[in-house]
């Protein structure tokens, strides 16, 4: 089905002035979750029986590049077939990146009293995939315990290895921030200024990796706080959380990275708290991207089961996304997906080896910037909670646009739908797509606001997987 990665366009659409100094959904693009991406090399099944280039989990991560064009990550890959517990059901992907080209249009049909009418049309297309590899050595697993085989790619040659989704994919005798480890689940994603790299954190370390953006060639690990380590290193979660005292929890590892404006500075969240942490006291993690050096901040969670995202409106305010995990995908009702603005101006650096009441937090509102739930749930949208994604992970400011003679900002929101190309919604089999929410802000939203300034890459659109 290679090529077949066309866009859904909902009717959306333009011609009158949006509201000023207000938060406003302007488009809804989609891709649907049945087809394959462009890494032909990679389509044969996977252990699970799944073809190994599905187009999913595209919002796990995501960031702008530039013009119209857009960086998507999925995470592991398909696991949430049953196929063996052993690995968690994760298998053999190999985690990858998606060029995109999100063109925003205006609606011609634009109609502000049709309930679901809205002033854009956006259309999401894949040009190009990018696999993650490392010229280094990667430590897979044995195989012997889940009689799957050691879950190394077949792409693998002497001078490439990739890595994959399959949690056994590690070397039991070093803690899991060691950057050996093959197993890659990628949740966070960031373009460089002069546009040549992207930044990629994860939750199985957790790591925040540098690639090459040309060949998604790994540049360089990070060194990142030993306190999020943990020593126990098995393949199932569960088993893994049991395991330690300390370090990330399974599964709830670095999820949200961003990176300041000027370039200089990741900014890394993890998705809950530490282990030996109080109960929603979460950890942010700054790398100086020049020397390698981090500071750590406490972040209190107030809303939903955790945090997906963290996004640089300037080099010191950030937006934060809470959210549960609710919504199309559980079956159940979508009831808070919030991002929260946060300032680490005059943040009390984390010396603690944990956090919890009386730790110094990083300064937030009371009151989120934007509620998401609120805004697809509005009259004029339309959407019913048990409609909205789940999983609301992916958040990237994007190109300005004008309406009525009037700049606006625009903010892009993604969802990861974990490869599953129908769900049940209100008890009846529903279309689980790959999906993009726009929404445009002006200056009185965020008056801060500075975007990033990515230089042009050239880049062929040929498969690169």
């Amino acid at each position: 089905m290679k090529n077949k990665i066309l866009p859904f366009l909902l009717p959306l659409a333009i011609a009158t002035p949006l509201a000023q100094a207000s938060v406003d959904l302007i488009a809804i693009g989609q891709i649907d979750a049945s087809y394959q991406d462009n890494s032909v090399r990679t389509a044969g099944a996977l252990e699970n029986g799944i073809a190994g280039n599905l187009l999913g989990g595209m919002g796990s991560g995501l960031a702008y590049a530039g013009g119209n064009v857009f960086i998507a990550v999925p995470d592991r890959g398909p696991n949430a077939t049953a196929y063996n517990t052993l690995v968690d059901d994760t298998t053999s992907y190999i985690p990858r990146f998606h060029t995109m080209n999100m063109a925003l249009a205006a609606n011609p049909s634009y109609n502000a009293g049709t309930v679901g009418s809205l002033p854009y049309v956006l259309s999401p297309q894949v040009t190009a995939t990018t696999l993650l590899c490392s010229a280094q050595a990667l430590s897979y697993g044995t195989g012997a315990s889940v009689n799957l085989g050691n879950g190394a790619p077949a792409l693998n040659t002497a001078t490439v290895k990739y890595y994959t989704g399959r949690s056994d994919n590690f070397n039991a005798s070093l803690t899991s921030t060691n950057p050996s480890h093959a197993r890659l689940d990628p949740e966070g994603v960031r373009v460089s200024n002069n546009g040549k790299y992207i930044f990629i954190s994860d939750e199985y370390g957790p790591y925040v990796y540098q690639f090459l953006r040309s060949n998604g060639r790994l540049v360089k690990a990070f060194t990142l706080p030993t306190s999020l380590s943990v020593s126990n290193l098995q393949a199932q979660g569960n088993s893994e959380i049991s395991g330690n005292t300390s370090g990330r929890t399974a599964n709830k590892g670095m999820e949200g990275l961003a990176i300041t404006p000027d370039g200089t500075t990741l900014v890394g969240i993890m998705q809950a708290n530490l282990i030996q942490d109080t109960n929603k006291y979460l950890r942010i993690v700054t790398i100086d991207i020049a020397s390698g050096a981090t500071h750590q901040y406490a972040y209190k969670l107030d809303d939903g089961s955790g945090v997906s995202e963290i996004l640089a409106i300037n080099n010191s305010e950030f937006l934060v996304d809470e959210r549960d995990g609710k919504g199309l995908g559980d079956g159940t009702s979508a009831a808070i997906k919030k991002l929260y603005k946060i300032n680490l101006t005059g943040a009390t650096e984390i010396s603690t080896t944990s956090i919890g009441a009386g730790t110094p937090l990083v300064t937030k509102t009371a009151t989120p910037f934007l509620n998401i739930v609120t805004k697809l749930t509005a009259t004029s949208v339309g959407i019913t909670a048990p409609l909205i994604p789940a999983k609301i992970e992916g958040i990237a400011f994007g190109p300005d646009i004008t309406v009525g003679g009037v700049t606006k900002h625009t903010l892009f929101v993604a969802n990861d739908n974990d490869f599953l190309a129908s769900v049940t919604a209100s008890g009846a089999p529903t279309a689980n797509p790959n999906k993009w929410f726009v929404f445009s802000f002006d200056d009185a939203d965020l008056p801060n606001y500075v975007p990033q300034t990515i230089a042009p890459f050239p880049l062929d659109i040929n498969d690169r997987g």
